[in-house]
Formats: C-alpha cells, structure tokens, sequence
C-alpha cells in the first residue's frame, strides 16, 4: 500500500511539476534568500573584513587533518557546498566525499585605482553586481543569473555581452588564492612562480585545489545601456551582422559595449547591441525600460516583439546585467509553462526566480531522466567564420530553440593548450572575436 502511494504521488508530482513549483518552490526560495541575506548582514556586522586569513586558516587546518589520516580513510576531498545549492543539473555524491567546509563570501577590497576587487568565492553575481554598482563600476565579465558565485566562474567558464570586447571570464582574473591538498596557500598569478597553474585553473572544476580568494578586474560604468533591436529575417545576414558589430571582420573599428543575438529560428534572429548612457534629456527617460520589474515579461519574450520591427530603449545597468535572471534564460518555462502570462507575472512574478535548490527537490528520477534526454543545457565555444556551419548542425542534432549568441574574444597567451580551448598551430587566436552559443 506504502509503494502504491508513494508511487502515485511522484506520478502526480511529475504530472503537475509547475503547480509543485508555484505552491513550494517559489515561496521556499523567497524565504530562504530573505534568510541568506540576513545570515550574511549579520555575519558581516559581527566579523567584517578582517577575518579572511582567520578563514582561511580554518580551511587550510581541515584539510591538514585529512593529510593526517591513515591512508586507507582517505576519500576525495571536496567542498561542503550542499549539491542542492548549486546551480548544476548534476547530482554529485558528496557523501562519498571528505567534505572540506570553505564558508567564503565576502567582499573584501575595492581597489578604485587599479581596477579591480578582492572577494572569497562564495559571493554571488547578484552581490557582487550590486555593490559595484554602487559605486560606479561592473565586473569586466558578468554572468546574467544571480546566485551564480564568482568562484563557480572561475573554475568553470563565463561570458558576457561585454566579452568581444575582454574575454572570457577567466581573462579578467588577477589573482587566485589557492589552498593545495598539503594544506598550503598560495596566490597563483600569471607571472609568480605558480604561472603554469594560473593557465589550468580555469575549466578545472575545483579539481586542483579550493579556492579561497580572487582578485578580479572591474570596469568604470554609466548608469544606463541604451539598447538597440535589430531584427534580422536571413541566416546569412545576422551571421554577417554579429562578425562586422562584434569586430571580427576587421571593418569595424567602434565596436559596441554589448553585443548579442538571440536567435528564434534557424531564419529569424534579434540582434542586440547596447552602449553606455547617461539620463540627460526628457526623451531619454520616456524610453527607460526596467525589465527586471517583477511584472514585466520574460527579457527573451520582450526580446522577440522587436521580430515585428527594430527598436530602441534604456535599460538601468543592473537590470540589464541580470536581464535573464528571472526566467534563468528561458529554462522556467520547461518547469512553469504559464510562468510567462500576465496574470501569473502581475500575481506572483515578485517570487521569481524559483532557486535551482528548491527545484532539485521535485526533480524525481523521471524528470531527471528528461533533464538529461530530453532538454538541451548545451555551451559551445566555436570560431565565429562557421557560425553559419554551427546553427545548422545545431537544428539538424537539437532544433531546439531560442540560441544566444555571445560573440567573445579568445586571446592566445602562447602557451599551447588554455583549458578546453586548444592551440591552433600557427593561426593566432590573438584578439579574435569567437562565437559562443548557449542552447
């Protein structure tokens, strides 16, 4: 009788995910943000800045006593980081692991001359992204979804809409603060002696050590983007327009601040590019845009109306650094298919976006098997040239849509192979803007 219910309430549960997800999910992860955000105001009151080496201490210290453990007790280390709380689809089993608390979330240092900050890893794009802000500045490489950390970035991969002008993420990096499996600490710079393991850290997934600190380069900012909608009703042509605005074909020498295209079908695309601005004139602040507002449509779905006719508008910098953070791209309309109507949006858009930690709770072993046969989360870094090549092979293997297109530059620091990004004999990938798509 106990299997017989316990089966039918997962049926139930894959069957009316979205209703699931409106009534626990959404409000579970409302109240859990409000918690985090008053754990870590009162953490910061009591501690300030000054604990950092007192923290790190504490890591270094645990992973001394793991090295002081008989050889045959010894399992894989790794972070204590709950599987649940990562923005991940995977599901990693961490029990099997010696888990290494590495608390880090602080910001530490804002350095107004050199152009950079100082933070522990566990700072979240939407903290970092709001406090420099505040003070007139932006990370040089920022990813579109809040809880995003800065140290996920930097073990993995980022980009942005600013990347054919910088890079990817790990190109803005300064400094690493390393603590090895010895239980050492080290800063990994591109010119210390620990240079070779500055060049692998990046694409590694924490498999090399745990980071416990980052010295990151910032930009200067406006206020405002001014965006401009292109639609674009020709492969052939978006291909030409993303190369010639992104500055790949060597004729264009202003290239914008942002640059994107969000492609709806294999023939129709919107191709975004944007310019810092500042609200100077009654005309301008007619067309402000805050499309982050709990009320207003999905950025992808606002995007696609400019199909119909190009436009133009001034979106407030931290709503546009994290345009795509209330519908995670367009991965909640897998899970809420109404979560874009404007009832649902008018009555509780104020919730979104559900964490990826309360949505791996109604993940049952069905919908993870669809999450991973049947959905497509899927980034690919390819030259900008076969961009064309890539969106049909892309159609004929997924015809899965929208892509995002990032162009970014890739820079070849002449060192052969630069994590998954390989070393292409004699043509330079030096300042080469090159595609990146997420499906």
């Amino acid at each position: 009788m106990r299997e017989t219910l316990k089966s039918k309430a997962i049926q139930w549960l894959e069957e009316h995910r979205g209703l699931v997800i409106l009534v626990f999910c959404l409000p579970a992860s409302f109240l859990f943000d409000l918690i985090v955000r008053t754990v870590k105001t009162v953490g910061r009151i009591l501690r300030r800045y000054g604990n950092h080496a007192h923290r790190v201490r504490d890591v270094q210290k645990a992973v001394r006593e793991w090295n002081n453990l008989p050889k045959s007790e010894r399992k894989p280390m790794c972070t204590s980081r709950p599987n649940w709380m990562s923005l991940s689809t995977t599901f990693f089993r961490k029990d099997r692991c010696h888990q290494i608390d590495v608390d880090l979330s602080e910001i530490l240092r804002l350095d107004e001359e050199k152009l950079t900050v100082t933070v522990e890893p566990n700072v979240s794009v939407g903290e970092i992204t709001e406090f420099l802000i505040s003070h007139g500045y932006m990370l040089a490489v920022s990813l579109e979804i809040g809880d995003a950390t800065v140290g996920g970035l930097a073990f993995a991969v980022g980009m942005t809409t600013h990347s054919h002008k910088v890079g990817l993420y790990q190109e803005t990096i300064l400094s690493y603060e390393i603590v090895t499996a010895e239980g050492s600490l080290i800063t990994v710079t591109r010119d210390n002696e620990h240079s070779d393991l500055f060049y692998c850290l990046p694409w590694s997934h924490g498999t090399l050590g745990f980071l416990v600190g980052l010295e990151l380069q910032i930009i200067k900012v406006k206020p405002y983007i001014r965006v401009n909608y292109v639609p674009v009703h020709s492969q052939e042509e978006y291909c030409r327009m993303i190369s010639h605005l992104s500055g790949a074909d060597g004729s264009n020498l202003y290239t914008p601040d942002f640059l994107e295209a969000t492609i709806y079908d294999k023939e129709n695309a919107v191709v975004m590019y944007g310019n810092f601005a500042e609200m100077d004139s009654a005309e301008k602040w007619m067309r402000v845009n805050t499309v982050s507002r709990w009320y207003k449509p999905w950025f992808y779905k606002h995007v696609e109306k400019f199909l119909k006719a190009p436009g133009e508008e001034y979106i407030p910098l931290k709503d546009y650094l994290l345009r795509h953070n209330r519908a995670i791209f367009w991965v909640v309309e897998s899970m809420i298919p109404f979560g874009n109507h404007p009832l649902f949006r008018l009555l509780f858009g104020w919730l979104c976006p559900p964490k990826p930690a309360f949505l791996k709770f109604t993940t049952t072993a069905a919908i993870r098997e669809m999450t991973f046969k049947k959905q497509v989360f899927q980034d690919i870094v390819m030259p900008l040239s076969s961009l064309k090549d890539q969106i049909d092979k892309a159609t004929e293997l997924f015809d899965t849509f929208p892509l995002l297109v990032y162009p970014c530059r890739v820079y070849d620091h002449r060192r052969g192979a630069q994590g998954q990004l390989r070393y292409l004999g004699t043509v330079s990938l030096l300042d080469t803007p090159n595609f990146f798509g997420t499906y």
